[in-house]
């Protein structure tokens, strides 16, 4: 090894991850400022609107934090850690700039968490813990952290198996995860956006209008959208459904469409009553009347 090759790997080695403290205020921020946009500029009309709904939201994310401090943190910091130490994974391989290296992991990590997704979606045993998300009267910021408990337990292993295959460094892996938060409170927001710019953001970006429909409650659009940061994975997989009008997207899934179904306590059960049937969409409603314009073209 050339010792300019030496002098890299050190740097990157020694390179600290975005402190804690700077990564929640960067999240905390972006979730306020959202919450605050959204009630100015609603893109959709609330079907449950005030505090009920939000706190319910809210105590859901407080009880999955704490099985991502306990499960999730840990696990995935000690699996960064040791493949920087070892030299790990394909971006180790590839013996890039310490730069580089971070980004091309980060966009690694975000592909992998688009075919996790999918699984959520695939896999009936993932479904019913991801469902809870989805399980929601409207689309908000708040959503972005409506996830139940067991789900976020049940993605380590695949968080471990990102790390240790893309070789993500603790630096590579704080930034990850703090670009993702924003992103996932950015794209479920209830933001309306001026068409001409969510447009163009939607070429690189996921975006609220293009969440919206993979949130709606029919099965071919739910099926559409997987992405968390970069949109170019729905285009390379020819997932992307960018053609529906956000006025007619109805929100959350087939079964669990009044206030009634909704409650936390019942969020939190739902995974685990083998007496509740979860279809992952509904093809019973009527179809749509075709746009006229290509599933790739972004409607209002």
């Amino acid at each position: 090894m050339t010792s300019k090759h030496r002098d890299a790997n050190d740097q990157a080695t020694t390179a600290s991850p975005i402190p804690r403290w700077l990564s929640a205020c960067i999240v905390g921020g972006t979730f306020l400022t959202l919450a605050l946009l959204e009630r100015r500029r609603p893109l959709r009309r609330p079907i449950e609107p005030g505090l009920p709904r939000t706190g319910r939201n809210l105590a859901m994310a407080t009880i999955g934090s704490i099985a991502v401090a306990l499960a999730e943190t840990p696990i995935v910091t000690r699996a960064a850690a040791m493949v920087e130490r070892r030299r790990w994974g394909l971006v180790k391989r590839l013996r890039l700039p310490p730069w580089l290296e971070v980004c091309a992991a980060v966009v690694l990590m975000d592909y992998s968490l688009y075919l996790w997704h999918v699984l959520t979606h695939r896999v009936p045993a993932l479904w019913r813990f991801h469902a809870v998300h989805h399980i929601d009267l409207d689309l908000d910021a708040s959503t972005a952290v409506r996830f139940h408990f067991g789900e976020l337990a049940l993605s380590t292993p695949w968080r471990v198996a990102q790390i240790v295959t893309i070789g993500t460094s603790p630096l590579a892996l704080s930034i990850w995860q703090t670009a993702l938060l924003a992103s996932i409170l950015f794209h479920h927001s209830n933001l309306e956006l001026p068409f001409e710019i969510e447009r163009r953001l939607s070429r690189t970006i996921v975006t609220p209008r293009m969440h919206g429909i993979h949130h709606s409650v029919l099965r071919r659009e739910m099926d559409s959208n997987w992405s968390s940061g970069l949109s170019v994975w729905d285009r390379l997989h020819r997932t992307l459904r960018l053609n529906v009008p956000q006025m007619d997207i109805t929100i959350g899934v087939s079964g669990f469409q009044s206030v009634s179904d909704v409650g936390l306590a019942r969020m939190l059960a739902l995974p685990f009553d083998p007496e509740v049937r979860l279809a992952a969409g509904d093809e019973d409603l009527p179809a749509r009347q075709d746009p006229g314009v290509p599933a790739t073209f972004l409607v209002p």
